[in-house]
């Protein structure tokens, strides 16, 4: 008698969300959708909408493409309702709708968050998955809320004896009960400073204060996105250059060459359309031009960041190289921009791995780790 063939591991990608990075998040997706292989996995799309309803989205990923500023890509909230719920050994996919009984997908193996942003890249599905028992990709609830938050970054990374850009928190309170000693503290850091929400990405919200006259409206802006704000000293004439970290199957820690951006034309910093827009005036150089020692070294500060927050499967470790050749740490991705244009599969690219390989990885990383405390 024959016996039964294996099933194959049932793969939840996950996207969308209610943070400003919804759009990131879709377009990340498709990729990631078109990546995996059907022949070693089954996958199942499953939307989060702006309003936080999850959906069965749709297999087509020709819609989760962005085309231009104008027309970003959403998750279809009015697609079946979809629910994760624990049963007595695993959790399991449930569709509902309206005019039908409940209909069960099955059990799910591993969750592919490609969420941006709060509300997903934060700690908080890493939270809920780890409640139900199912095994995901990436960081755990702890490096995905320090690496989302970057005041406490910089305190993490600080701690651990690595270098970071000066820089002040202001809380929403703080700006509305005593905003004169905000400034001044900004004051002190020395213009031009960058202010962006403590806990946002995609450089949403995002603006370069050239003096105090410009602080005000900065603040406001960032402060659309989160009630604390992040204000640092610009590091002027740096060079803008990233680094990957990917963990080993046999459980070490490995590191991409770097990759340096250049932004030119009416972009004064790597801002959303520098990143995510097709145009001319974004230049990535992959591998980037540094010294050998240089290289050496950002690759060694980039395990201590991954390592310092506690980092598991993937991230993205941003540096500027100051003009004098020193190395300070900008920040932690987590959950780096993962788009096949993206710098962080394009760096591992450079290294020999494409991106569907990249894909599988992560999700064989996933498949190996137990969830709870390890």
């Amino acid at each position: 008698m024959n016996s039964p063939t294996p099933r194959k591991p049932r793969v939840a990608v996950v996207f969308g969300g209610r943070s400003s990075e919804h759009a990131v998040s879709c377009v990340t997706a498709g990729a990631v959708l078109d990546a995996l292989d059907p022949d070693a996995y089954e996958v199942v799309p499953i939307g989060i909408a702006r309003d936080g309803r999850w959906v069965l989205e749709s297999s087509d990923t020709e819609r989760l493409r962005l085309t231009s500023a104008q027309t970003l890509p959403s998750v279809d909230a009015e697609r079946p309702a979809i629910q994760l719920l624990r049963e007595e050994e695993h959790a399991a996919l449930v569709v509902t709708e309206p005019s039908a009984p409940p209909r069960v997908l099955g059990e799910v193996d591993v969750v592919f968050p490609v969420l941006h942003g709060p509300w997903g890249e934060d700690g908080t599905l890493q939270g809920m998955l780890e409640m139900a028992g199912v095994r995901y990709v990436g960081a755990g609830v702890l490096a995905s809320a320090v690496g989302m938050d970057k005041a406490y970054m910089k305190v993490v990374l600080e701690a651990a004896g690595l270098p970071v850009m000066p820089g002040v928190v202001i809380t929403r309170r703080q700006w509305e009960q005593d905003p004169d000693s905000c400034r001044a503290e900004v004051a002190a850091l020395g213009f031009p400073v960058f202010c962006k929400p403590a806990r946002g990405g995609s450089s949403i919200g995002i603006s370069k204060v050239h003096g105090p006259d410009e602080l005000d409206a900065a603040v406001a802006e960032a402060q659309q996105h989160d009630p604390k704000v992040l204000i640092e000293v610009s590091a002027e004439g740096a060079r803008e250059v990233e680094c990957g970290v990917l963990e080993a199957l046999d459980g070490t820690v490995q590191t991409s060459p770097p990759a340096e951006v250049r932004v030119g034309g009416d972009h004064e910093f790597y801002d959303f359309a520098a990143k995510y827009l097709p145009q001319e005036h974004t230049e990535l150089d992959v591998p980037a031009i540094l010294p050998d020692e240089v290289t050496r070294q950002m690759q060694e500060l980039s395990v201590r960041a991954f390592e310092a927050v506690g980092g598991e499967g993937l991230a993205r470790v941003d540096f500027f190289v100051m003009p004098d050749g020193r190395l300070v740490v900008n920040e932690l991705n987590t959950m780096p921009g993962f788009t096949p244009m993206s710098m962080y599969p394009r760096m591992w690219q450079a290294a020999g791995l494409d991106y569907a390989q990249l894909v599988d990885r992560l999700v064989q990383l996933a498949l190996r780790r137990d969830t709870g405390l390890r």
